[in-house]
This record gives C-alpha cells, sequence and structure tokens, in this order.
C-alpha cells in the first residue's frame, strides 16, 4: 500500500507532524500507540475536559470523552498505524459521523463536516532506536466546513500540537520503561 495519508486523504486543508526517539522495536512502539488512552494522561483528559465543558452544561455532550476508541481503525501495516474520524469538529458535541470501516471513510466525500486522518510512522534509524512521527491531516469537504473549521484550528493547534507532543512521550515512556 502506498502511504496511507495519501491513500485516504490525499488532499487536506490542515496538517500538524510530531517526532520523537524511541529506544525499541516497531512493532512494540505500534502496539503501545494501538493500546494508547488519551484518558490515561491527567494533562490530555484535563484539556478534553475543559474543551468538552459547554457541551456537557448545555446538555449536548453526554458520551464519554473523546479518545482514540471514537476514531475508525484505517490502517496497520509493518510501520505505520492510521485512524480516521469525520465531523463537525467545532461543535460542542464533535458532530461526529459514523464511520464502520476505512471503505467507509474513504467513501465520506461531501457534507458540511471534515475528514481528519491520524497516523503514526516508526522509522527505524538502528537496530534499537526507532523515530516515530505523528502526521494529523485535516480536510473540509465544503465551503461552510472550511469556515466554521478555520478559526477552530487556529484555536486548538497549539494545544493540539502541546497533546501530540505528549502523547509521543507517554508512549516513548511506556516503551523504554518495558
Amino acid at each position: 500500500m502506498r502511504d496511507v495519508f495519501d491513500y485516504f486523504l490525499p488532499r487536506y486543508n490542515f496538517s500538524e507532524c510530531h517526532t520523537i526517539t524511541i529506544q525499541g522495536q516497531p512493532s512494540d512502539i505500534l502496539d503501545a500507540i494501538a493500546d494508547y488512552q488519551v484518558q490515561d494522561d491527567p494533562l490530555i483528559r484535563s484539556v478534553i475536559s475543559l474543551r468538552e465543558l459547554p457541551g456537557r452544561l448545555l446538555k449536548h455532550l453526554s458520551a464519554p470523552p473523546l479518545d482514540l476508541d471514537d476514531f475508525t481503525l484505517l490502517a496497520r501495516t509493518e510501520h505505520t498505524l492510521a485512524y480516521g474520524l469525520a465531523g463537525a469538529f467545532w461543535r460542542a458535541d464533535y458532530g461526529l459521523c459514523s464511520l464502520p470501516s476505512p471503505d467507509a471513510f474513504r467513501a465520506t466525500k461531501q457534507g458540511d463536516i471534515c475528514k481528519l486522518v491520524l497516523g503514526f510512522t516508526v522509522a527505524p534509524i538502528s537496530k534499537s532506536r526507532c523515530r516515530l512521527i505523528t502526521k494529523t491531516r485535516v480536510l473540509c469537504l465544503s465551503d461552510k466546513a472550511r469556515r466554521y473549521f478555520t478559526p477552530y484550528w487556529f484555536l486548538i493547534r497549539p494545544v493540539s500540537g502541546l497533546l501530540r507532543r505528549r502523547m509521543l512521550w507517554n508512549i516513548r515512556r511506556v516503551i523504554e520503561q518495558n
């Protein structure tokens, strides 16, 4: 399979990328990502709770806090793990769309929503060290979605970057402590 990002979201309006070096094997790193629960990190849990507070106060949001379980697993290869999500992310309840499969993710091509791919690539740099790269791409499927998502992106982007780096640090800690 070609690059999972290009396969699932070849065009995009917004992106971010973060990297970290980890002492470990690719399969162990990918397993740690697959098992990762963002709610296990107090800072990430607090930020997500703060983000979701208006929706909970207005009773627009009653589901458990957003976590990787809400994403659709798009692909797992020897060195890559990718998840997808679609919705009106600027809304208090995220406006999530049901995407039961990778094919459903690819088939979603219209509506006033965004599609997001969150991916992780493990690049070996020696026998015992790897570079873990996380990328996020977002495509707005309509002009209306882009108008709503753009200010939301610029508001959350710094915090999103912090949370993504924090996730990488947590994964490195898990791998290097084992």
